[in-house]
């Protein structure tokens, strides 16, 4: 990468949210680095500039923003004000009460939603999404994610026709402070 904005970008993301010790991730994989979203969307600043950033990956004929609980929901919330596409919120499990929706904020059945993740390793919680999404009738294909952490997550993703779009891998980040 050059010391262009997307490098600045990449660099700002990894200042304020790489943090070093032992760490067991959501696939089970265990690392001595993470990425601790949540430090990068708690900055108002930095989160428009992510999301600013993800609006080039937001294919055409998109219906709504499918925002994973947690950390995607704050990214699709603000790529929605820029994109002016609606925005779901998915839990990761339908909740037994209420609604007891697996997504709140609109309709799922029939529409197109691109899925909108912070951090993907296996894809684990994505293909969790997708199956429950696709069982309410929405029409997936599309996948987009702040960091790609390089550990399987796009082929597990593509063996249920996902195809994701990371606006950086673990690797660029990497470069950005190298």
């Amino acid at each position: 990468m050059s010391d262009d904005p997307r490098h600045a970008l990449a660099r700002r993301i990894y200042e304020r949210s790489h943090i070093t010790g032992e760490f067991t991730l959501r696939s089970g994989a265990k690392s001595n680095e993470y990425f601790d979203k949540y430090l990068f969307e708690s900055d108002p600043r930095l989160l428009k500039a992510i999301a600013e950033a993800l609006v080039p990956l937001v294919p055409p004929g998109m219906d709504a923003l499918a925002g994973l609980e947690m950390g995607g929901i704050p990214i699709a919330t603000m790529l929605s004000q820029l994109t002016g596409l609606p925005m779901l919120s998915v839990r990761k499990k339908a909740k037994d009460y209420g609604t007891c929706k697996i997504a709140e904020g609109g309709q799922v059945k029939g529409r197109k939603l691109l899925i909108v993740e912070d951090v993907v390793t296996s894809g684990g919680a994505i293909l969790d999404a997708a199956k429950a999404l696709r069982e309410e009738g929405a029409v997936l294909a599309h996948v987009v994610c702040v960091i790609d952490r390089e550990s399987g997550g796009p082929a597990n993703l593509a063996k249920v026709d996902l195809a994701l779009k990371p606006l950086f891998t673990m690797s660029e980040l990497k470069q950005a402070v190298a």
